[in-house]
């Protein structure tokens, strides 16, 4: 029972401080295995005026989905992605389950201020107060998305069309002989980490923005383009 989970798994019920009650962070976790890590890092995040958007992988088991469902139904800041993708490693598949959540988190009336995204086997070093100590004091206003040029070692992830594979049941991404044509709008690429701390209104620009868009578009058959995709649009001009 929902009773059972929050009073035995300790789940914080009430924002610790004044400060933590006026500023809400939203999360995005992708998920696929093992149920007992991702229990205890959403009980190691959760806050209530925080909102966490849950993406599981289409190819789960059927009763690992229902035994995530079960916990989420518990908590009214916690909800399922309306949209699951299969996901495959270094694949688009992965850019587009986060932006999935981003669409649904934009929707929903909790006011956060900074999305920041997870994988299953994360887990914090720093508590809810000390993030958002952090943010405000050296990022107010600004992403957490750090990147360089793309640098020529990694080139051929975006100059060559990558296609996804099975082989023994099992999906992957493997370049095809075909050269992709340049980036839209004359984009500099830029090259980062998938991990990141975004604002409200950058996320908001990234849904609806032309330029976005285009590079989304392109960006479908290239090799981990969620290691290129924030880091390149938060490095545009304005």
């Amino acid at each position: 029972s929902c009773s059972t989970v929050l009073k035995s798994l300790h789940f914080i019920t009430r924002p610790l401080s004044e400060e933590e009650g006026n500023f809400s962070l939203a999360y995005i976790i992708t998920i696929h295995k093992e149920l007992e890590m991702f229990v205890r890092l959403l009980r190691a995040i959760y806050m209530p005026q925080n909102i966490y958007c849950i993406h599981i992988d289409e190819k789960s088991p059927r009763d690992y989905k229902t035994a995530v469902q079960n916990i989420v139904n518990c908590f009214q800041n916690i909800f399922i992605s309306s949209k699951r993708e299969h996901v495959v490693y270094a694949g688009f598949s992965r850019l587009q389950a986060d932006i999935n959540c981003m669409r649904d988190l934009v929707n929903s009336k909790v006011q956060w201020n900074y999305v920041i995204n997870l994988c299953g086997q994360d887990y914090p070093l720093k508590t809810n107060k000390e993030i958002l100590q952090y943010i405000k004091s050296k990022w107010n206003g600004k992403n957490i998305t750090p990147g360089i040029v793309q640098p020529l070692h990694v080139r051929h992830r975006t100059e060559v069309s990558y296609r996804e594979y099975i082989h023994s049941g099992v999906p992957y991404v493997y370049p095809a002989k075909v050269r992709k044509a340049q980036p839209p709008h004359n984009l500099t690429i830029y090259f980062g980490s998938a991990y990141y701390i975004l604002t409200r209104d950058f996320v908001q620009f990234t849904l609806s923005d032309t330029r976005a868009k285009a590079l989304l578009e392109w960006s479908r058959d290239t090799y981990s383009p969620d290691e290129h995709y924030w880091v390149t649009l938060n490095r545009l001009p304005g």
